[in-house]
């Protein structure tokens, strides 16, 4: 048996570089964990190449340590040969580590492989010894150094994937160094173990080889060398893949906190749609934490019937679906997806947006735009998009479509009596009532004020007949509003496409004049429209047209009926009328041009003029040295409810230096109905000395309460009840009873329309106060009844 030594610096270099080895497969595990998948194979080959490398240095450098008493040489092709276990026995542990949910039988497999490699490297590179003696083994250390091969196997396993599953752990540096240092010695262990089992017995008659001998102690050096260099190299390769891990970690770290700052959800999913990611947006969103959903379907925050619009939806584009909250709650989302591409998988971002919100607000808008506020019915807008839809198929289909027109008969007697508030609530019932009468295909809208009108699709003549008597009989039945019971009535006129039109302007235009036609014939009907009714229209425009330019023209004149004393016959005022000479259209009745006036407000500044000159004209004639009197002035409804009335009337008498007593304004009952606020005017006109009267009393809404609260001097009894005194006993006893409460109620009484002695005779009879009539004089001009006054004086002489 040969003797040996070992050269002791290369043994503490050969365990060095196996400590040096450990370290680098343990850091190069840190790498593997936190690589991705294609960079992760990279580490994994680099990583197995530099650990099985070290490996083998360690265990030719040993060898190269060991010096037996006759020449050593090493067969180069066995050397090289060697080195494959080593490397096989790294990628075994590199591998092994790099899969995860690994357990105890998958680490003893892989430890049982790399302590065949690892013995297979050490007794192979046994094998490439080239000397003058025979290597025998102790079966027993033998055996012994297999074991430590596999022990120090299970350990490197064991600490490799410890380390790679907490590399962020406290002092893990340190526990790394540990780590290494132990590895380092159980490889060296097995070497030196396997050394130990071998022993050298020379024989005389062995060849010695022809190869000269060589410097060992150089060779390991330098192959030491080699190796911390390599090491150095995968050091410094780690350390740059560390500091882009550093930077990496920066941009993930802030775009995290861009994803998790964001209002919206933000939802990664792989290519089979598994939650992989989940922001508190989707969390507060939805109502899932992040540890529920991940791995979920994509689909379970989907509702059921909006799951196939969400998987045809595009990418780059955005989609409204339907959300489901955890708690079962369906909401309206808006999805954004877009995708990447990431060593060769396909991912998906979704950003989903709330939009309750904004569709809340959409459809407040929508109303506002599209709706009528008070009754939420479709306003002017909409039912103009409707009708012009329905046109459009009429055409291709070939189908009728009717056109209903609704305005409410004295609407505006009851807003302004009851108030706003109460004609509103009418309004809302009345919306009602319409939409129940009509068909859900039917459209109803209300236009504005009191106008309501409908749109009826593939509606023919009978059809509409049917559906506007039944208007008429929901009208019928009484409305209750603030405790009163009122009855409303409608106007209807109908305009059927085509034969009546095949715009929607003509439509709408002509059902109007139907329904005005209704109004004309005593309103609460119906009326389909006629052609022939665009005359009476046409004249009503041409008055309005005409009306407007009227003042400036000087086309109005004032024209004064006296009013005389019944007992006397002495004329003790006169009452101022309207006139109007239109170029156009000739002498143009009141009862045409008035209602027309106050429709479109036009009666104001003319109200004003005909007061003022009212006004004027009474001082001219006392300025002429005629006798004082009263001029009486028609106040009308529009008038009457302006805010400055009092202030106009003053301001009048002061410009026309007239006393306030010689002053008379007519009101209508309907102007006085709205009591609240008409008491405080007529206070105030009557603190001026201003008299007033009720004009054609007891043909409105007449109560008994109106003489005891308002502040009325003369009550005047419409021509309608004096014509008929003679002939109908009831407007006898009606004129009788008129002046007997006029008498008792200290008011004067004023008779209209006296045609005849007999009117006159009967009013003396029953002490009726004063009269005007064409048995008197006509309503005639200012210079006319300066005459009629000098007369007047003349007699008075005789």
């Amino acid at each position: 048996m040969l003797s040996n030594t070992y050269n002791i610096p290369l043994v503490v270099l050969s365990i060095l570089i196996a400590i040096i080895a450990s370290f680098t497969a343990l850091d190069l595990s840190i790498r593997m964990t936190k690589a991705k998948r294609q960079a992760r194979y990279i580490w994994l080959a680099s990583g197995s190449v530099a650990m099985g490398l070290g490996i083998w240095a360690m265990h030719f450098i040993a060898m190269l340590a060991f010096h037996l008493s006759v020449p050593v040489t090493y067969d180069v092709a066995m050397v090289v040969i060697s080195i494959l276990p080593a490397l096989a026995a790294s990628a075994i542990a590199l591998f092994i580590i790099s899969r995860k949910g690994i357990g105890l039988k998958q680490n003893l497999h892989g430890a049982l492989f790399m302590a065949i490699g690892i013995v297979s490297m050490h007794y192979t590179g046994m094998e490439a010894m080239m000397m003058a003696a025979e290597i025998q083994y102790d079966p027993v250390l033998w055996t012994l150094s297999a074991v430590v091969a596999f022990a120090a196997s299970l350990a490197a396993l064991y600490l490799l994937q410890y380390v790679s599953n907490h590399p962020d752990r406290p002092g893990i540096g340190w526990i790394k160094a540990g780590s290494a240092v132990g590895m380092g010695f159980a490889v060296s262990g097995m070497h030196y173990t396997g050394m130990a089992a071998a022993t050298f017995h020379s024989h005389s008659d062995h060849i010695h080889p022809s190869t000269s001998a060589f410097n060992s102690t150089f060779l390991a050096y330098s192959i030491a060398i080699g190796m911390l260099i390599l090491f150095a190299i995968v050091f410094l390769s780690m350390f740059i893949d560390r500091r882009f891990e550093h930077q990496f970690i920066k941009s993930e770290r802030k775009f995290r906190s861009v994803i998790e700052s964001a209002n919206d959800a933000i939802v990664l999913s792989d290519k089979e749609g598994k939650i992989i990611s989940w922001n508190r947006g989707a969390e507060r969103i939805f109502g899932y934490r992040e540890a529920e959903v991940l791995g979920e379907d994509l689909l379970l925050m989907i509702t059921d019937r909006f799951k196939d619009s969400h998987q045809k939806a595009e990418i780059g584009k955005t989609a409204e679906l339907e959300g489901l909250h955890k708690e079962g709650r369906v909401f309206p989302i808006e999805l954004s997806l877009a995708s990447w591409s990431e060593e060769g998988e396909v991912y998906f971002s979704s950003i989903i947006r709330d939009i309750t919100e904004r569709k809340q607000n959409e459809q407040k808008i929508n109303e506002m735009v599209y709706r009528d506020s008070l009754t939420g019915l479709p306003n002017r807008l909409l039912f103009n998009d409707r009708l012009l839809t329905a046109l459009h198929q009429a055409e291709n289909s070939k189908q009728p479509v009717g056109v209903m027109f609704i305005d409410l008969d004295r609407f505006k007697n009851i807003n302004d009596t009851l108030g706003h508030d109460a004609g509103d609530e009418l309004l809302i019932e009345v919306a009602k009532r319409i939409k129940a009468a009509v068909g859900k295909t039917d459209t109803v809208s209300r236009q504005g004020g009191d106008e309501f009108i409908l749109l009826l699709p593939d509606a023919a003549s009978g059809e509409l007949t049917k559906k506007a008597q039944r208007l008429l009989e929901v009208f019928s039945e009484s409305v209750l509003i603030k405790n009163l019971e009122l009855v409303i009535t409608p106007s209807i006129g109908i305009a059927v496409y085509p034969a009546d039109g095949r715009d929607l302007e003509t439509l709408i235009k002509n059902a109007d004049t139907a329904m005005y036609r209704v109004k004309e014939q005593g309103k609460n009907s119906f009326q389909f429209y006629d052609p022939s009714m665009n005359e009476s229209v046409s004249k009503k425009m041409q008055i309005e047209i005409g009306l407007r330019k009227a003042l400036e023209r000087n086309e109005f004149k004032v024209v004064y009926q006296p009013q005389v004393e019944v007992h006397s016959g002495r004329l003790i005022g006169t009452e101022a009328l309207l006139r109007w000479t239109n170029p156009g259209c000739g002498t143009v009745s009141p009862a045409e041009f008035i209602p027309i006036a106050e429709e479109t407000g036009l009666i104001l500044p003319i109200g004003e003029w005909v007061l003022h000159q009212a006004c004027l004209q009474n001082k001219a004639w006392q300025n002429a040295g005629h006798p004082p009197m009263r001029v009486a002035v028609n106040i009308s409804s529009r008038q009457f409810r302006q805010s400055n009335l009092v202030e106009k009337v003053r301001e009048t008498l002061l410009r026309t230096e007239l006393e306030p007593h010689y002053l008379e304004l007519e009101l209508t009952e309907s102007i006085i109905q709205d009591s609240q606020h008409a008491i405080e005017k007529m206070h105030q006109l009557r603190e001026m000395g201003i008299h007033l009267s009720i004009d054609d009393f007891g043909t409105g809404y007449s109560s008994l309460s109106y003489l005891k609260t308002f502040p009325i001097n003369t009550l005047k009894i419409d021509q309608a009840f004096t014509r008929n005194i003679y002939t109908d006993p009831k407007d006898a006893s009606l004129v009788d009873t008129i002046i007997n409460m006029a008498h008792n109620l200290g008011l004067k009484v004023i008779a209209e329309g006296v045609e005849t002695l007999e009117q006159l005779e009967f009013l003396q009879k029953k002490e009726c106060h004063e009269a005007q009539g064409y048995y008197f004089s006509r309503p005639v001009s200012p210079e006319d009844l300066e005459i009629y006054l000098e007369q007047q004086a003349v007699e008075a002489v005789m």
